[in-house]
Formats: C-alpha cells, sequence, structure tokens
C-alpha cells in the first residue's frame, strides 16, 4: 500500500502544479526598462551630468560593469541602487521605486540585466535614452 500511497501522491502534487524542481528567474526586460529609463535614467539626469543609454555598450561591456558591481567610478555598489532600501528612499518622488517597493531585490536586478542586454549595442533590439 505504501509504494501506491507515494505514487498518488506524487502524481496528485503533480496535477495541482507543485514544481519538482526550482527554476531560476529569468529577467523581465519590459520591467527593467521602465526602472533603468524612470530611475537609472531620471538620477543620471538630474545628478551625474546625462543619461547612459544602454546602447551606449555591447552585451560584454554590460556583463562585465553588472558583475563587477562598481557604480559612480567604483564609489558604490550598483546593486544598491535596485535594492529595496534605495526604492524606499525615493519612492516619495518616484512612482518606479513606488511601483516596484516590494519586488525582490534580485528579481529587479535580473529586469535589468534583461533589459540592458536586449537594448546594448549588439543587442535584438538596441535601445538609447528616451
Amino acid at each position: 500500500m505504501k509504494l501506491q500511497e507515494s505514487i498518488l501522491i506524487g502524481l496528485a502534487a503533480c496535477l495541482l502544479g507543485a514544481p519538482l524542481m526550482a527554476r531560476a528567474y529569468e529577467g523581465d526586460w519590459k520591467r527593467g526598462n521602465v526602472y533603468y529609463r524612470m530611475v537609472c535614467t531620471e538620477c543620471h539626469t538630474s545628478q551625474a551630468g546625462g543619461a547612459i543609454g544602454p546602447n551606449t555598450r555591447t552585451r560584454a561591456e554590460w556583463t562585465a560593469y553588472l558583475q563587477a558591481d562598481k557604480h559612480a567610478k567604483g564609489k558604490d555598489s550598483l546593486r544598491s541602487y535596485v535594492g529595496k532600501p534605495y526604492r524606499a528612499s525615493i519612492a516619495s518622488t518616484n512612482k518606479a521605486a513606488a511601483k516596484f517597493a516590494d519586488v525582490p531585490d534580485e528579481e529587479l536586478y535580473e529586469d535589468l540585466k534583461a533589459f540592458v542586454a536586449r537594448s546594448a549595442k549588439d543587442g535584438d533590439a538596441p535601445t538609447g535614452c528616451r
């Protein structure tokens, strides 16, 4: 009887949608686009002297930049700018930061990565600043 019960439990889990293996989150380039445009570009335009379009770098250059996790000429961690504390600090003046306030940091980071890869100079849809 134990084998039959195990088979039935396994079948029920599959039918009810229980995952057999966890899959890694694949970034949502559309959400990354909104965040890049409304947070990154806004900040660079108002505080850093000008926007930086994703099409100013190749995919390889973006990958290296993201892996290095250096921002502001190495002064800051890039990841801090997609983190919940940063989003909370600008939420009162930035609609995208407020909208994505509860998105897990790692998901939003993957979204941003997906957007810059897609929009890079050699990406599927090179995109400048808007």
